[in-house]
């Protein structure tokens, strides 16, 4: 279990010491959007982020796989989303408008929902500042329908949301397993490349041909009902068939190979009570994700802070 100095506010992500930790001189912002405003089935989401932050302050900061330490760069946590309703149109703008601050500084942005519509605010952001990027989106739901519940910002509708924000990206959607007829055809009419979970075991080279189809830059989008329950339980919907622990590390481990990306999110976490090792998954996940996608940037921190001591 890591030792950590606990400073006398609140600990935020990793509960790192404060001089890897400030604002000013981070690389990587992380914004909690505690929202569950549209969810149908387990509830809960909202509470994720925090969870995920606790439970990052058990990670440890030397990643021993990619020989690492991501949290280099400086990783500052931002406060979370504040929403006055359960209005999803509400709630996507005022996240919008939180992660312009951080994009529009020029930080590498690590959104935490809530559920997976906090990532159309997220891309909003993203896409002002970036300009066009593809999105790499694992999940168990394809999120491609125009409404639910009477509103195109339901979870539901994410991904068909970003979708037509930008209507000539590229998107390329991993693990699908649960999908309607309508969000099959939208995908097809509109270019949407789709993974389905069923065929991942038959296709050897999938990681490869699933990241090669992205341009760069690229934003990532996880949401945790991707992963196989076995493996992440503590979700609102989770559905079997999905990803193994390995196969969404070698995943992110090849998008940080070979693409830039410039932010992501992890999402649809559902705290247990009583059992924790979803959270952590979710936060050692995190973690690795910033270790992919800054690599090269984190080894050159990490030289200059050796170099003074």
């Amino acid at each position: 279990m890591p030792a950590r100095a606990r400073a006398k506010s609140k600990p935020g992500y990793l509960d790192l010491p404060a001089d890897l930790s400030r604002y000013d001189t981070a690389r990587v912002a992380v914004l909690p959007c505690p929202f569950d405003g549209t969810s149908t089935y387990g509830k809960g989401a909202d509470e994720g982020p925090a969870k995920l932050i606790e439970a990052s302050g058990q990670v440890e900061f030397w990643d021993m796989q990619f020989d690492l330490q991501p949290c280099d760069v400086g990783i500052a946590t931002l406060p979370a989303v504040k929403f006055s309703s359960n209005d999803p149109a509400k709630a996507v703008a005022a996240i919008e408008k939180a992660a312009a601050g951080p994009v529009g500084d020029g930080k590498f942005l690590l959104g935490l929902g809530g559920e997976h519509s906090v990532s159309i605010g997220l891309t909003r952001a993203v896409r002002a500042k970036h300009g066009r990027f593809s999105l790499l989106h694992v999940d168990a739901h394809a999120d491609l329908r125009a409404e639910y519940h009477g509103s195109p910002y339901n979870h539901a509708c994410a991904i068909h949301a970003i979708a037509e924000d930008d209507k000539k990206a590229t998107i390329v959607s991993i693990g699908i397993r649960a999908v309607s007829r309508e969000e099959v055809a939208y995908a097809k009419a509109r270019g949407i490349h789709l993974f389905p979970g069923h065929v991942l075991p038959e296709k050897k080279n999938w990681i490869r041909e699933a990241v090669a189809l992205l341009d760069d830059p690229v934003y990532v989008t996880i949401d945790l009902d991707g992963l196989d329950p076995t493996v992440m339980p503590s979700t609102g919907t989770p559905v079997p068939g999905g990803l193994g622990w390995w196969d969404a590390v070698n995943l992110i481990r090849e998008i940080g190979r070979t693409k830039r990306v410039v932010a992501c999110d992890v999402n649809e976490l559902k705290p247990d009570p009583v059992n924790h090792h979803s959270e952590f998954l979710a936060a050692q996940l995190s973690y690795k994700m910033l270790g992919c996608f800054l690599e090269k940037e984190i080894r050159a921190a990490t030289r200059r802070i050796d170099q003074t001591r």
